[in-house]
């Protein structure tokens, strides 16, 4: 493999100091041929003693190497080396001193990692110090105490040779009460990247700055107007603000020329803050966002910063392409998800920021790549995947790091990145002396790759993890802005690199699925996780149909299944099920808004009756293309319409509710189970549905007939009483004299002949108001509701009351 990029083209000669000092040493083997002759004496014992302690006491003392500058320095400059040492034994060392040691140019990548992780000093290995006055002495280092210390050395007093990479041993030479002699108690070794002037072809690096963070946006959304988004916590504020992880990211990649790697649900969020949003508390409540103009700021920011810059935006959520490869390409519907989340990326970042982005690169999680992840990550439009080196291995004799770009068939090309620049910066960077080790690797390792074949221009990508630690993303920039400022390295943006000339002996053989990292299968989405979005999918398609703004609705859920699947998701097996339910539930929580009442037993007596029904509507929108269905268990009882069921369209406007009577006939008596479902136009059920129980009871003849026999009895003894009456009254005005006064309801014609008025009987009021109006104010029936619609009617009763929440 290339790393087999091991060896240079042309080795570089040794420093002229190195070989000065060989020189002496091989001059100085016949005079220690000589002394070895003679009697062992007590300078000779200690000389032994210097030797042992050289090679075993060379960690009681921790160097820790916080600052080299410059990281990559040219003729004229002066190295300033800074740290500290700390002793940790249990004697104090005294007569101490740190000093420099510069070893010969190294031939091979390989011999970078060799040297990077040995530890203690080894004679032979490493050189001598440059002594003089470029050391920091210490006079007395007590047990666990540390002490700073600086040394500042011209270049040219270090005598480097030709260009490459040189060792840098920084160590603490001093004496023990147990061991008064000078030894060698702590060194720490880094490199020395030396290419004083420009190189004649230099390395075109492609650095992909990645501006990506976990899910924050739940899939709820306030009722009002706006849809008010609801974040799962306040921690992407947090982010986002001076001095958070990706404020940092931001402000130190606006320095820099890198290619810019976007997930549009970042920009989304950030987007969702800047109007007012709502955060969701602990205990189920939410409570009011307050980082709005925070979120203004950084997408101001970010938006003047990417502008002419290349911008790569990853599907919607960055939804992890190995998990889908290999647990969800077989859940139905699972693929169309990647299409989707990838059709709507470029539209995210143009309207929020905008520029146009580049949306066919796939980027599977750390680079890991097989025939079915490649397969995926295509399927939906990208044409090149970003693998990675310790992945796509070289596999033939090539003796130098291939160019990144590997046409891999099919019309796709996989952009290889660097294995070792990738994972440079990855581990505890808060410590100053991880940080500046990490710089100055990376940078002897660019180098190297460049001084491998100097007359070949090869095109190389770093693709660091997704999401970098603010001190991570502090030491990537301090490297990239020495490397950009270097001699043999020149910037290029990934489309570029992914056009680059492939090298002819590069491997473009995908490796097979038993090659793909165990330890990253163990992080993968599990198949129960694909089966639980294609759920919530199939619910989503259900409800739809029946809104009358569906992009109320089918938009934020839509992202948020996209969500369920991003790559974020690893190593955080529980909260990727909980966000996932969480999405789940709330969804049928909305559905729910639409539903039936309850209904109770009834009773039927009659041949035919109404039934009503009520469909009530929580949501704040109306609702359509529903369909009611009431049907009868025994239609040969109880028939409902014509048949064993009727239905009837429904419409119902927001927050209200809207009640339809079905017509109903009977055949016999009995209990009949009834029950009603609501169905999409489609057909398919919507909501539970609701059984009750009808007790139908026949009326018969004989029934009719002993009715109409008490009906007629009752007519008979009211006329009868009628004409009583009538006679009465004429009786009593006969007795009445004729020249009296006029008797109440009587008139007198001139004729002398009486006739009575129509009147009423005494009961009536004053005012001559009807039986009939008196007994309006009768009290009503309890059982008898207030109908909707009119006796017998079977048309909707229109949107109804307005219900309350």
């Amino acid at each position: 493999m290339a790393e087999a990029a091991d060896f240079q083209g042309t080795s570089p000669s040794p420093a002229r100091r190195w070989l000065r000092r060989s020189g002496v040493l091989l001059a100085g083997v016949p005079l220690l041929a000589g002394l070895l002759q003679l009697p062992i004496s007590t300078s000779a014992s200690a000389a032994d003693k210097t030797s042992v302690a050289d090679a075993t006491g060379s960690r009681t003392i921790d160097v820790s190497l916080d600052s080299l500058s410059p990281s990559a320095p040219t003729d004229g400059d002066t190295i300033t080396v800074a740290g500290s040492v700390t002793n940790n034994g249990r004697q104090t060392v005294t007569d101490a001193h740190v000093g420099l040691r510069v070893g010969p140019s190294l031939s091979s990548r390989s011999a970078i990692d060799s040297a990077a992780q040995r530890t203690g000093f080894q004679v032979g290995l490493d050189a001598p110090e440059v002594g003089g006055k470029y050391v920091a002495k210490f006079s007395r280092l007590a047990a666990g105490v540390s002490q700073h210390f600086s040394i500042s050395v011209p270049v040219k007093e270090l005598d480097l040779g030709s260009d490459g990479v040189y060792q840098l041993g920084v160590s603490l030479t001093g004496r023990t009460a147990a061991q008064p002699w000078d030894q060698i108690l702590g060194i720490q070794r880094t490199f020395l990247p030396w290419q004083p002037e420009g190189a004649d072809t230099k390395t075109k690096t492609t650095y992909l700055w990645p501006l990506i963070s976990t899910v924050h946006l739940t899939a709820e959304t306030g009722s009002d107007e706006q849809q008010t988004p609801v974040f799962k916590n306040d921690d992407l504020a947090e982010e986002i603000s001076p001095g958070g992880r990706l404020d940092q990211l931001l402000s130190l990649g606006s320095d820099l020329d890198v290619t810019w790697v976007l997930d549009p649900d970042l920009l989304a969020s950030v987007d969702a803050m800047r109007d007012g949003y709502q955060i969701r508390t602990e205990d189920g409540r939410t409570t009011k966002g307050k980082s709005q103009a925070v979120a203004k700021a950084w997408l101001d920011k970010l938006e003047k910063t990417v502008q002419d810059k290349k911008v790569v935006a990853l599907p919607f959520a960055d939804p992890d392409l190995a998990s889908l490869a290999h647990n969800g390409k077989d859940v139905t519907g699972s693929l169309s998800h990647l299409k989707d989340a990838t059709d709507v990326a470029a539209d995210t970042v143009d309207t929020i920021l905008h520029v146009k982005p580049s949306t066919d690169f796939a980027w599977p999680a750390d680079g890991a790549v097989d025939p079915s992840i490649v397969k995926v990550a295509t399927s939906a439009g990208a044409d090149k995947v970003i693998a990675r080196s310790d992945s796509l291995r070289e596999t033939g004799a090539l003796s130098y790091t291939p160019s990144a770009a590997r046409p891999i068939g099919g019309g796709t090309t996989a952009v290889v990145a660097d294995a070792r620049l990738s994972t440079a910066f990855r581990g505890d960077m808060t410590k100053a002396d991880t940080s500046t080790l990490a710089v100055q690797e990376f940078l002897a390792q660019s180098l190297m790759i460049n001084l491998q074949e100097p007359d070949e221009q090869r095109s190389i990508v770093v693709a660091p993890q997704r999401m970098p630690s603010g001190s991570q993303a502090q030491t990537m920039a301090q490297a990239l802005k020495a490397l950009q400022d270097g001699n043999w390295s020149e910037s290029q943006d990934l489309s570029a690199a992914a056009k680059a000339k492939p090298d002819a002996g590069a491997t473009t053989k995908v490796p097979s699925a038993h090659s793909y990292p165990s330890s990253l299968r163990k992080q993968e989405l599990p198949r129960a996780a694909f089966e639980r979005i294609q759920g919530t999918q199939t619910k989503l398609d259900n409800f739809q149909v029946i809104l009358t703004d569906k992009s109320r609705v089918v938009t934020p859920f839509g992202r948020a299944i996209d969500r369920g699947m991003s790559t974020s998701w690893r190593g955080r097996a529980s909260e990727g099920a909980t966000f996932r339910e969480g999405v789940d539930s709330y969804l049928n929580d909305l559905t729910g808004l639409v539903h039936l009442i309850e209904k109770s037993d009834a009773k039927l007596s009659g041949r035919s009756a109404t039934i009503p029904v009520t469909v009530q509507n929580n949501l704040v929108q109306g609702v359509d293309n529903l369909v009611l269905r009431l049907t009868s268990r025994q239609p040969n009882r109880l028939k409902i319409g014509d048949g064993p069921y009727d239905e009837q369209p429904i419409q119902v406007a927001g927050e209200h509710s809207q009640s339809v009577k079905f017509t109903t006939s009977t055949k016999a008596n009995g209990p009949v189970e009834v029950f009603a479902q609501l169905y999409t136009k489609d057909g398919q059920a919507y909501g539970p549905a609701v059984p009750f129980e009808v007790k139908v009871t026949e009326i018969t003849s004989t029934v009719m007939l002993v009715i109409g026999g008490g009906v007629l009895l009752l007519v008979l003894a009211g006329f009868r009483m009628y004409t009583q009456r009538k006679r009465a009254v004429a009786l009593q005005a006969e007795e009445e004299p004729e020249d009296g006064l006029e008797a109440e309801g009587v008139n007198k014609d001139t004729d002398g002949t009486v006739d009575t008025e129509d009147t009423e009987d005494s009961e009536n009021g004053p005012e001559g108001e009807s039986g009939a109006e008196s007994g309006a104010d009768d009290p009503e029936h309890p059982s008898d509701p207030t109908p909707d619609t009119a006796p017998e009617s079977t048309d909707p009763s229109g949107t109804g009351e307005r219900v309350d929440r």
